[in-house]
């Protein structure tokens, strides 16, 4: 069997909003509590969030959500989407010195705003990409939709190679004479994905959902990081023989069958 193409991270950029965008813990709590659809109980919630989530004074808002009343119309959510991925897209563009017609392979996610064109039909227009690009959007995936957008592109690019794959995460290579090994920042190696939607407890944990006052929101259930470590640990264990030496895997093993034969508690 021939051994898997090699796959680079070329380079990645984040989109950093404008001056105008603002948003101080204190104006964030005023404009929450103006819209009276919050009671006093959430909005103690919002400010505990707030101080033990490592918010800074400079945090930034969409302009639409510092209204008064909040913008929540489809104009204003495409215009907050629109501006985060081509300011990070330009950014990526510039800094890594590739071409918005090379790109071969988009993949696009974003978990609750997927709207029709869909957010990758909106990259293409705005780049004019090539008629032949392989274009993916994904939604409703949740915090996993960025490896699960990496781990598609680099699968893509195992069977449509010397091509450039463009990942765009929001919640929001081509065929030259020279390799980019020398420019790529990370060789991608190993991408590990465990679904844990066949278990109620998972599937509900994150879920979008309308309010009694018909108010369409997101539900955390206080169950979310509990559920997420679980994940978190299949994920390792996974991913442990392909990064950890064989020492530490031999001690891993010692002391699991200590724990489970012998009862010792380290």
């Amino acid at each position: 069997m021939r051994s898997p193409r090699k796959v680079y991270l070329l380079d990645f950029a984040c989109y950093k909003p404008f001056p105008g965008n603002l948003c101080s813990k204190e104006t964030h709590m005023r404009v929450s509590s103006a819209t009276g659809r919050f009671t006093a109980e959430s909005l103690d919630f919002q400010r505990k969030i707030l101080e033990r989530s490592g918010y800074g004074q400079k945090m930034h808002a969409p302009a639409g959500l510092m209204a008064t009343p909040p913008d929540q119309s489809m104009a204003a959510a495409r215009e907050e989407t629109e501006a985060a991925m081509f300011g990070a897209i330009d950014d990526l563009l510039d800094k890594s010195r590739v071409e918005a017609r090379e790109i071969g392979v988009l993949v696009v996610n974003s978990s609750t705003f997927n709207p029709t064109p869909s957010l990758s039909a909106a990259i293409v227009n705005h780049y004019k990409l090539r008629g032949n690009v392989l274009s993916f959007n994904l939604g409703g995936m949740g915090c996993s939709a960025g490896l699960i957008a990496v781990d598609l592109a680099k699968r893509l690019l195992q069977v449509h190679p010397h091509t450039y794959a463009l990942v765009v995460s929001t919640e929001n290579i081509c065929r030259n004479c020279r390799s980019e090994r020398r420019r790529s920042k990370y060789q991608l190696l190993h991408t590990v994905r465990t679904h844990k939607g066949a278990d109620d407890r998972s599937y509900r944990c994150v879920f979008q959902e309308e309010d009694q006052h018909n108010i369409v929101g997101v539900s955390l259930s206080k169950d979310l990081m509990a559920i997420a470590g679980e994940a978190l640990k299949t994920n390792i264990t996974t991913l442990g023989p392909f990064v950890l030496p064989m020492s530490e895997q031999l001690l891993f093993l010692a002391t699991l069958v200590a724990r489970k034969v012998f009862q010792v508690d380290f």
